[in-house]
């Protein structure tokens, strides 16, 4: 059995003022038994500061994040800051390289030197979308700077050798209490639901993932101290256009104010995976993930959006 397993757990979550890492953090502090210490560059824009401690740092700053590793003395780490726009990936390649390459290398090595279980959020952009839905011994070959810096990082926490799982997912959405945060069902409804006219991708296809099913995932990896790469996702295929019909449809919104494009009309031809997609077997087989349909999600976002 592993030494982890009889021992509170002490939780180091980087990211925590993003979309997922608010969304974890409101899950990981219901559990009595952890321990939960936060941390991004800015200040905590969580709306919900009780049950855990918070501090502000630049993850890039080596020193510091060895400090305060070494403080707090976590036994799981879960990092889910990254650079994550395409764009700015691709016209700041060595900031993108310090944050989602070279940070991970440095947390990797501390994990296997301090026998830390290191969760890893990776992306489906590590494909090029030529034969999607992916196993997760699949090759990978990215076709943007963000998939390439993502790759990279796999490679780093392999080479350490350090107890991590690494866990790919997909176009996240859902709500979390800071309304700053957005995604492509929020952005779709709110555009729809003020009469404006949106342009959407018709001949990309994604598994769509539900940020809570994505919090519960990394729970789970962190509970069973799960090792390896392992895909996190919705299991139905839809295309961006399929995804943002069932918004309108779902919330009685007007059809007609969507304007399907092609990718390469906005730019996203080659910069883009066409069709990803994950095979979830090993997801639900070793870490008993059960992702939620796009329509039942909706329903549950429709109930959360009424809460905050």
């Amino acid at each position: 059995m592993d030494e982890l397993t009889n021992s509170k757990k002490r939780i180091l979550l980087t990211g925590s003022n993003g979309f997922l890492g608010q969304k974890l953090t409101d899950l990981i502090v219901q559990k009595t038994d952890y321990s939960l210490l936060c941390t991004s560059k800015s200040a905590n824009r969580n709306p919900n500061t009780k049950g855990y401690d918070y501090v502000q740092l630049s993850l890039v700053n080596q020193q510091d994040l060895a400090t305060l590793i070494d403080t707090y003395s976590p036994t799981h780490i879960v990092h889910t800051a990254a650079m994550t726009s395409v764009e700015t990936c691709e016209e700041n390649w060595e900031e993108c390289k310090q944050l989602n390459i070279d940070t991970v290398q440095f947390l990797a090595d501390i994990c296997k030197q301090k026998n830390i279980h290191l969760t890893f959020l990776s992306t489906d952009f590590v494909f090029d979308g030529k034969e999607g839905p992916y196993l997760e011994t699949a090759p990978t070959n990215p076709c943007n700077a963000y998939g390439k810096s993502k790759v990279g990082a796999e490679q780093e926490i392999i080479r350490s050798g350090c107890k991590s799982a690494i866990l790919r997912t997909i176009l996240v959405y859902g709500v979390i209490a800071d309304k700053n945060r957005s995604n492509l069902i929020l952005w779709a409804k709110n555009k729809l639901q003020n009469n404006e006219v949106i342009r959407v991708v018709q001949d990309q296809w994604r598994m769509p993932t539900w940020v809570d099913d994505l919090a519960h995932a990394c729970l789970l990896a962190i509970q069973k101290n799960a090792v390896g790469i392992c895909h996190i996702s919705g299991d139905e295929m839809h295309s961006i256009l399929d995804i943002v019909y069932k918004v309108a449809d779902h919330w009685s919104l007007n059809r007609d104010l969507i304007i399907p494009v092609s990718a390469k009309d906005i730019g996203q031809a080659d910069n883009r995976p066409r069709t990803t997609g994950f095979v979830l077997a090993k997801a639900k087989k070793e870490l008993g993930f059960t992702p939620t349909s796009l329509a039942k999600s909706l329903v549950e976002i429709d109930k959360q959006l009424k809460l905050v």
